[in-house]
């Protein structure tokens, strides 16, 4: 008796609505992703068991080293553009409109004012390495006015953008009597609310 022949066909999938699926996907994540910028000043936060969250958009991050040196970053460039040509204007620095395009992208100031026009014509490698350096740091003490330079960018980017939160993140190793300047500074202000940035305690920090 004959074998039968089964007759072969091949089987055609069309994937056009999964590349659909995969290019809209890719789309939104491009859209919606905040892109984290890499800090140059490092800290090691302590650690805490709160899981209040803090705001991802329109945050003034005020980050405290453990030498207790001051430096700050905002994580909307249109808020940092708007910042430094009001620092300009009330400060008379000179800036011009590279400078402030610099700012704009520098993903973190720390400098005394009389310094940031030299400071953002330097190249990005040595920009990094003065704002890591030992004289780094936004000042705390008062100038003429009666404002320090810290109340001064606190108050122009509290001026650029009514919704900014402030947010402080200071090392595990920094003295407290720093970071209590840091918060009677904000308290002589009137911005007496901010978040603190610790991590999350783990369940074997507690053993």
């Amino acid at each position: 008796m004959g074998k039968l022949k089964i007759k072969k066909s091949d089987v055609w999938i069309d994937m056009t609505p999964m590349s659909d699926v995969m290019v809209l996907l890719l789309t939104f994540f491009m859209l919606t992703s905040t892109f984290v910028k890499n800090e140059p000043v490092k800290v090691n936060q302590p650690s805490s068991v709160s899981e209040i969250k803090v705001p991802e958009n329109d945050v003034l991050n005020i980050v405290v080293n453990k030498e207790g040196r001051v430096f700050m970053s905002m994580d909307n460039q249109n808020d940092m553009i708007a910042l430094i040509q009001s620092i300009d204007d009330k400060c008379s620095l000179g800036l011009t409109a590279a400078e402030m395009k610099k700012f704009q992208t520098d993903p973190m100031w720390g400098i005394r004012m009389a310094s940031l026009k030299g400071y953002l014509n330097m190249p990005t490698e040595k920009m990094t390495e003065v704002i890591t350096g030992a004289e780094a740091g936004v000042p705390l003490d008062s100038i003429e006015g009666g404002k320090s330079e810290f109340q001064l960018w606190v108050s122009e980017a509290v001026g650029v953008n009514d919704n900014l939160k402030i947010a402080i993140k200071a090392d595990a190793d920094t003295p407290y009597e720093r970071i209590k300047k840091v918060m009677s500074e904000l308290q002589d202000m009137n911005q007496n609310r901010y978040y603190l940035i610790t991590s999350l305690k783990s369940g074997s920090e507690d053993e």
